[in-house]
């Protein structure tokens, strides 16, 4: 096996605690606002939502209660992803009260568990003789995978283990049924990506090689038969959901079409893609495995430069949930699935791993400042599941074709992947902010924090996204040399002098020291040392590829990392009639009142299109000058049903 760079040191979430004048809010609103009411939510305490049933569905299975499953047969990963969201959340603002009510959760999966090790509700309760019968739609795998997650994470912010024990046993029974058929055991792969992740979770926490090597096996097993899900359907005769019949599977959906070497282009649903790449790269990454690492990077070059949108959503098509084919990327009828662009957060993450190209920082910045955080309402207590560029009121969730595609947030989901996934990703941020190797300290996104490394603590004072001036601040453990390298985004100009670094006052020079989008500071460092970034924050102009249809001469604009639109409520009604000149002036200020108070918006002198009466007329439309305003792509819908679009048509002038 061909080496790559060395391990890296896995940074928990405890380690940095985040203080961020964008970040901080969010993170404190998701664990004060966002968590109890997903607990009320998982309890079934909460009128005019979704019911939800999936901690009850574990009282029953551990028999302590009475009644029907009821739910997804993934219902148990939405308690899943919560507990685990509540571990990241006592790292950062312990609550033993709500440490004893996540125990109390524990001690039911506990329950719950099977003998040999088994867990799964739906099974349990509902339909037992019927376990591991249907791997591709029954969800088996996937629900132990975020169990395991949880368990590692909490863990690592408690230090209990009933949880660790469990999800241990769990994967002994796992282990002990699936792999190599000369065994004796099912050369099985999971129909929904998680498994994977889950298991070298475990191996991260416990050290124990054979959840990394039974991590290994489902993901090398996978497209060695393209029609094991098909075979191993007519081989039971029996399905989960009726819509699916015993006619071969599109193999594509599940990346089951090939393996994972041989894989080139992002297929299927996205989702699960996206999760199988995340564990193809943590991985290459554990291993140092170089052929594992590039067969990583030749789907990533295809999803970033082909089938992503401007915002980082991925997967374009309601259909499947899935990617289409490449630059096919349809504003108002976009899935972009919120999950989708947190698993692209994991990806990114874990490509930094291997290798720290600055590509990787800027689509988790990308992905986090967009595509995420447009999954929830401002306020905390609405989500979005799908994710689109652009909403038309009487169109948008109604007809169809569009009906995927809301203008407004609900509530909760009957599938509530999107709002649990959400919870433990913005909780667990200071995970992503750091990598450490050797005697380098990576920094790969500008957050204000106090992060509290093997080399050093570090706090970084920081005015970003709005402003472009950060600081770090250093305080060593010895007097041991390192080098701190700084992530500068991709859209910074380097060679203009509108970027400037000084180490303790005195400049640094950039060009030099900057490598595939990293700034390499190395020197002995003292307390007291600082590190000033600064940067200029235009508003910039954004082009599609002209082989995306639906953008042709249109353009977005982005400040910083984040990606603008328009909506009705600001620029009124008909935003197709809406222009952006060729030579554009736009200035950025401050929202000082309203649900996006403290929000740079932007000022657009644009044009308005006005035509004719008549449906089709020969008069030509004439533009006439008007004010625009763009909001953050990720706080649109905050202020009651209207239209949105992220691009506009540009007009030359």
């Amino acid at each position: 096996m061909e080496k790559i760079m060395g391990v890296t040191r896995e940074i928990q979430v405890k380690q940095v605690n985040i203080q961020d004048p964008f970040w901080s809010a969010m993170q404190n609103r998701m664990i004060d606002v966002v968590l109890p009411f997903q607990e009320k939510v998982l309890n079934d305490e909460v009128e005019g939502v979704e019911k939800s049933h999936a901690i009850e569905n574990f009282r029953i299975a551990a028999g302590m209660g009475e009644g029907e499953f009821y739910g997804m047969v993934f219902q148990d990963s939405d308690v899943a992803k919560w507990l685990e969201a509540v571990a990241y959340a006592l790292s950062i603002k312990p609550d033993p009260q709500l440490e004893q009510r996540a125990d109390a959760v524990i001690q039911i999966i506990a329950k719950a568990q099977q003998p040999d090790g088994y867990l799964d509700t739906y099974f349990i309760i509902k339909e037992p003789q019927r376990r591991w019968q249907n791997l591709q739609e029954c969800h088996e795998l996937y629900c132990a995978g975020h169990m395991m997650e949880a368990a590692a994470a909490y863990f690592q912010a408690t230090g209990k283990d009933q949880l660790l024990r469990v999800t241990e046993r769990l994967a002994a029974h796992i282990i002990g049924r699936f792999g190599p058929r000369d065994e004796g055991k099912e050369p099985g792969v999971p129909g929904h990506q998680e498994v994977e992740i889950g298991l070298l979770k475990l191996y991260r926490v416990t050290g124990k090689q054979k959840y990394k090597d039974m991590a290994r096996f489902f993901l090398e097993e996978r497209g060695k038969n393209p029609d094991y899900f098909y075979e191993e359907k007519r081989r039971r005769g029996w399905q989960h959901w009726g819509q699916y019949s015993l006619e071969p599977p599109d193999n594509q959906y599940n990346q089951a079409h090939a393996t994972i070497y041989e894989q080139k282009e992002a297929v299927g649903h996205a989702v699960r893609a996206v999760y199988m790449y995340t564990a193809m790269a943590d991985l290459a990454a554990l291993d140092g495995d170089r052929r594992l690492y590039q067969a990583c990077q030749v789907l990533w070059d295809n999803i970033v430069n082909k089938r992503m949108y401007v915002t980082g959503g991925i997967g374009s098509t309601a259909e499947g949930e899935a990617f289409t084919i490449d630059y096919d990327l349809p504003n108002d009828m976009a899935y972009a699935e919120t999950c989708a662009s947190i698993a692209m957060v994991f990806f990114a993450k874990r490509m930094l791993e291997n290798n720290a190209d600055g590509s990787y920082a800027d689509i988790m910045e990308r992905e986090l400042y967009n595509g995420a955080a447009s999954g929830i309402q401002l306020d905390g207590k609405r989500y979005f599941y799908v994710n689109p560029l652009e909403v038309q009121p009487g169109v948008s969730g109604k007809l169809f074709g569009y009906q995927h595609a809301l203008a407004q947030r609900p509530g909760w989901y009957a599938c509530a992947c999107c709002p649990t996934n959400l919870a433990r990703l913005v909780a667990s941020l200071g995970a992503y902010c750091w990598t450490e190797r050797g005697d380098t300290v990576y920094s790969h996104l500008f957050i204000g924090q106090t992060a509290d490394l093997e080399h050093a603590q570090i706090t970084i004072e920081s005015s970003y996204p709005w402003e472009g001036k950060v600081c770090y601040r250093i305080k060593p453990k010895s007097r041991q040399a390192f080098t701190l390298a700084i992530h500068l985004p991709g859209y910074l100009d380097l060679e203009d002098g509108t970027t400037k670094v000084t180490v303790n006052g005195e400049a640094a020079n950039i060009q030099e020291l900057t490598k595939d989008g990293y700034l390499y500071l190395g020197r002995s460092w003292e307390e007291g040392d600082t590190v000033a970034v600064s940067f200029a924050l235009p508003v910039r102009k954004l082009y599609a590829s002209q082989q995306v249809r639906d953008n042709a001469g249109c353009v977005a604009l982005m400040r910083g990392p984040v990606v603008y639109c328009f909506e009705s409520a600001d620029n009124g009604s008909c935003l197709q009639s809406l222009r952006i000149p060729a030579k554009m002036e736009a200035d950025a200020f401050l929202c000082q009142e309203g649900i996006l108070k403290g929000n740079v918006l932007l000022r657009v002198k644009g044009y308005r299109m006005k035509g004719a009466d008549g449906l089709y007329t020969q008069v030509r439309p004439v533009k006439e000058p008007a004010e625009l305003t763009a909001v953050p792509y990720y706080a649109w819908a905050n202020r009651g049903e209207g239209q949105m679009r992220v691009w506009l048509l540009e007009e030359g002038v």
